[in-house]
């Protein structure tokens, strides 16, 4: 009789989770999306990307196109800094401008932008970078 009573207590000792949490993982997994959560709103230029495309059109303005994409898995950024810097066929800073997008950019999506500079003369190319956002 005692063995049966010691292998109940072992059996019930085993199967309770204290909490009723199923093992504090709900617990775990929240704050693991919170800690994932203000990381990515720390650091929005390291989720940030960005490629461009410039041309010059007829009245001689620069026109810049490019996309945008997040690769963070949480947080939804917006209004985006850009910095466009304008070089010559010898690679020389000519000019620096920067951009705010005003646009919201989801978790793993990309958008679209087009804006048009009366660059220098000079201009062979074109670099942009991303130095912020809001989240």
């Amino acid at each position: 009789m005692q063995r049966l009573f010691s292998v109940l207590f072992i059996f019930l000792l085993f199967s309770c989770n204290g909490d009723g949490t199923n093992n504090g993982k709900e617990d775990i997994y929240e704050k693991s999306k919170v800690s994932m959560s203000a990381f990515e709103k720390g650091a929005s230029v390291q989720f940030l990307s960005a490629t461009i495309k410039s041309k010059k059109n007829i009245l001689g303005q620069r026109v810049v196109s490019g996309k945008i994409s997040s690769s963070a898995k949480m947080v939804t950024f917006k209004d985006i800094n850009l910095t466009f810097r304008f070089y010559s066929k010898t690679g020389t800073l000519l000019e620096e401008d920067k951009e705010t997008i005003f646009d919201s950019i989801p978790p793993g999506e990309t958008i679209s932008f087009k804006t048009k500079y009366f660059a220098p003369k000079q201009t062979d190319s074109v670099a942009v970078e991303i130095t912020g956002a809001k989240s």
